[in-house]
């Protein structure tokens, strides 16, 4: 499978700064669904692997026949090389499919993703691009959310640890046994329920994921 090199600087340039206004997400969901119908978007197919560093990927991990039905609304806000950016997501999961939905803060579309555990469309504003790679964001969150036992037989380069820190818990991907690559902690055991901070020092990437 072809592997995708992505920058996230590169990637989350075009999402503007500004305080999050929308407050309740039954109005976010009618206004995503009035312009995603319009003619300002559109689905394109992405790959399911990406590169977090140097001979270093990820591709997506299938959905675990177990996986539980899941909702959760969240508030993102990702610093890229000294620039703030903030999104409104809503993750949604079942046994078949898991999809992302982003708004901006101002209440514009962004993207919806659908995974269906082997393909990746991706239906998004055509303000963004088409060299927007939302498949991005959903690999981040996969690695901070997803058992590591799921992950690491998909990471080609690294491995993902738990291991203690001052947060509740911690998770490091090294390239090799001195090189970390990411860090992500949590402000509680289960992730579901915990304000999440995803570091990547060399890029200058920070994402602070809080659940709404």
């Amino acid at each position: 499978m072809q592997v995708m090199h992505i920058r996230p600087k590169h990637i989350m340039t075009k999402f503007r700064d500004s305080t999050l206004l929308a407050r309740k997400w039954p109005y976010l969901v009618s206004l995503l669904l009035i312009m995603l119908t319009s003619a300002c978007s559109h689905t394109l197919q992405r790959q399911t692997c990406v590169a977090l560093a140097s001979d270093v990927n990820y591709c997506l991990s299938p959905i675990p026949a177990d996986a539980q039905i899941r909702s959760l609304t969240q508030q993102v806000s990702i610093q890229v090389d000294g620039s703030h950016h903030e999104l409104l997501t809503q993750l949604e999961q079942d046994k078949h499919n898991l999809t992302l939905v982003a708004l901006a803060p101002l209440g514009q579309a962004l993207f919806t993703l659908t995974y269906d555990g082997n393909s990746l469309t991706s239906q998004q504003s055509m303000l963004l691009g088409d060299e927007f790679k939302a498949e991005y964001l959903l690999a981040l969150i996969q690695l901070a959310y997803w058992p590591i036992e799921d992950v690491n037989p998909h990471l080609q380069g690294a491995t993902l640890i738990s291991q203690p820190c001052n947060a509740a818990q911690c998770r490091t991907l090294y390239a090799n046994e001195k090189e970390g690559i990411m860090q992500i902690s949590y402000d509680q055991q289960d992730p579901w329920k915990a304000v999440i901070q995803l570091a990547i020092p060399k890029a200058k990437f920070e994402l602070k994921i809080t659940p709404i």
